[in-house]
């Protein structure tokens, strides 16, 4: 297999990880731990590849994670839309953060979209979530630098650009 299709294998099974392991289901005390996958990886490779993570390609993954969840249509692909466009615009910035400075970006990026779903779900008639419902950002926060470099490591293992 050459290079080209080995890294487009890998980049798409990246975010079929990252939708499959949004569904696994969680106790309901451990629910609030679980972090926003699609949105960790779809930073990842924004970060990571300039040409492969576009609006489009988010707002696809959005409506996917819309449709396995079953949640409004449209609710987070306008999260996921939202979270790429910002870590497009500051990515040459955000790539030459030391990693904690990273991982506070990350923290902030998370909690831009926990507010714009609250927004969402807020104007769609729901009610206020609890506070543990602010937990997930926080915990996508810590695994940030331990999932960036376990995917850097296996990119270059596999030698992928």
């Amino acid at each position: 297999m050459n290079r080209q299709r080995l890294s487009l294998w890998w980049f798409a099974g990246t975010l079929v990880f990252a939708l499959l392991s949004m569904l696994v289901p969680l106790p309901g005390a451990l629910e609030p731990f679980k972090p926003y996958w699609p949105a960790l990886l779809l930073l990842y490779w924004s970060l990571e590849s300039e040409d492969r993570v576009t609006l489009g390609l988010a707002f696809m993954v959005g409506l996917a994670t819309d449709l396995l969840n079953g949640v409004v249509l449209g609710e987070q692909a306008l999260r996921l839309t939202a979270l790429v466009f910002i870590a497009l615009r500051f990515r040459s910035r955000l790539r030459f953060f030391p990693m904690w400075q990273q991982a506070l970006a990350v923290l902030a990026l998370l909690l831009n979209d926990r507010i714009l779903l609250l927004i969402v779900r807020v104007l769609a008639g729901a009610s206020l979530p609890p506070a543990s419902w602010w937990i997930s950002p926080f915990v996508g926060a810590a695994l940030w630098p331990f999932l960036f470099l376990l995917l850097d490591d296996l990119r270059a293992r596999l030698r992928i650009q």
